[in-house]
């Protein structure tokens, strides 16, 4: 029986659950920080995507797992509301990046500065088994 098809342990079922929990608390309070602000949680995670460097639409689409389109009409609103701008690609001008604006990434940092659930419990945790939650975390990404 191969690793896939085989019946998960009761430990594994456990852990899967424990890290559903967790990311179901995450979107839950990002989503009520994200309102906050008058922001879908989309929208936040748009902004925390361009908060570092502009993108491309098709990227963002990627990054979001839905369709270039749906991205289109939240940079729209986005734009309306001042937390994001257009540009053109200095590299390829066909292309054109959404950016935060000043305002968009100053919002994106505040909510990312607000999600407590994590940072509250993460603290109670020595800096080696947060180093090791970090590095267990990557080998199940990877």
């Amino acid at each position: 029986m191969s690793l896939s098809t085989a019946r998960p342990d009761p430990l594994t079922v456990e852990v899967e659950d424990l890290i559903g929990t967790v990311v179901a608390r995450y979107y839950e309070e990002y989503e009520r920080a994200a309102a906050r602000h008058a922001l879908t949680g989309p929208q936040a995670r748009i902004l925390a995507l361009l908060t570092p460097a502009p993108l491309p639409m098709r990227q963002i689409a990627r990054a979001l797992k839905c369709e270039p389109s749906n991205v289109t009409g939240m940079i729209d609103r986005l734009v309306a509301r001042g937390l994001v701008e257009r540009r053109l690609d200095q590299d390829d001008r066909r292309v054109k990046l959404a950016a935060a604006t000043e305002r968009g990434a100053a919002i994106s940092r505040h909510l990312r500065e607000s999600l407590d659930f994590a940072r509250v419990p993460l603290a109670g945790l020595t800096d080696a088994e947060r180093l090791t939650l970090r590095d267990l975390l990557r080998r199940m990404l990877a």
